[in-house]
């Protein structure tokens, strides 16, 4: 149920939560640990412990690409904005604390910015500092998982000449490039013919770069990992030994993409849900991959998506990349 909060001098602030209390969450615990190769989907890391951590992730000397992105949004958004266009519903998807949205926001001063994530005191929370730095904006906060079909909530309190979707970070990599030609063709969807698409997309590059920026000597990435263990004993009850468990990321070349795991560290039983799992010594849990791609694989990537590339924005490294598409 949306929670208005109105004030004639401001512009709105609504939330809308679509989230069931425990969506899916044991299921795809069980499902997943089921399989051969037992694995967790990577939604599942952003509790607000989840959160905070990933925030000090992006703040280590070796995880380079939220440094890198908001360099190019800082020399660049202007002429993203200009490419979006004036009116422009702005629909971000995976928003968390907006950091980077609010260098897009100044310049394309959108009538409507709509943030979407599955966490939602983290989207709570950054909404309300969106409103507060920028009190004309109107925002509707939609709690969802939007890597499912989702229609957003109506909006008819200003005029909107395109909606546009803002996928930044290098989420568009946690899935294989089948499933990101599912997702963008959602992202199409929800913008409609003519719609923008504006994304995130991390680049190949050295492994040692890779491998580093994934497995941080500080051991914040580990941490990270190691609390979707911790939340499935907090929400569902389970046993997991977390000194039983390792974090293990590595780069596989042949795939193009970063492998992250839980690796057991000796054989053993674990219950969650009224389930019983077994884990042999050096068994696995695969939690994430992160997909890399030339520009030219992810233009390929998108057109297949019903997206035809307008604009690709770099760093001078060739680190990292943001795209403006256009849905065709």
């Amino acid at each position: 149920m949306a929670q208005p909060q109105q004030n004639p001098a401001q512009g709105v602030v609504r939330f809308y939560n679509f989230l069931r209390a425990g969506d899916s969450f044991l299921d795809d615990v069980l499902t997943g640990l089921a399989l051969p190769q037992k694995s967790l989907p990577p939604k599942y890391f952003y509790d607000a412990r989840g959160c905070e951590l990933f925030e000090q992730i992006c703040e280590l000397p070796e995880y380079y690409p939220t440094r890198t992105e908001l360099a190019i949004m800082r020399e660049h958004a202007g002429a993203m904005a200009k490419f979006l266009g004036p009116d422009c519903q702005l629909i971000e998807l995976g928003s968390g604390s907006s950091r980077k949205t609010r260098i897009l926001i100044e310049q394309l001063q959108p009538p409507l910015y709509v943030p979407v994530d599955i966490a939602g005191e983290a989207l709570r929370a950054a909404a309300a500092g969106l409103a507060q730095q920028y009190p004309w904006l109107n925002i509707i906060g939609t709690c969802a998982d939007y890597t499912k079909p989702l229609t957003l909530p109506e909006f008819s309190g200003v005029p909107i000449r395109r909606k546009a979707v803002y996928f930044p970070g290098s989420t568009i990599g946690n899935f294989t490039p089948q499933e990101a030609i599912g997702f963008l063709q959602l992202a199409r969807h929800m913008v409609g013919p003519g719609g923008a698409l504006l994304v995130g997309v991390d680049l190949k590059k050295d492994r040692q770069v890779l491998d580093a920026a994934y497995d941080d000597a500080a051991g914040v990435t580990a941490a990270f990992n190691l609390n979707l263990l911790a939340r499935i004993n907090r929400e569902l009850g389970g046993d997991f030994p977390l000194r039983r468990f390792r974090h293990k990321a590595f780069y596989d070349q042949s795939k193009g993409w970063i492998e992250m795991h839980l690796e057991s560290l000796a054989t053993q039983l674990v219950h969650v849900g009224g389930a019983r799992f077994r884990f042999s010594s050096g068994e696995t849990i695969h939690t994430e991959i992160s997909c890399k791609y030339s520009v030219e694989e992810f233009h390929a990537l998108a057109h297949r998506s019903g997206f035809k590339s307008e604009q690709t924005w770099c760093d001078a490294d060739d680190l990292f990349s943001v795209h403006g598409m256009i849905a065709v």
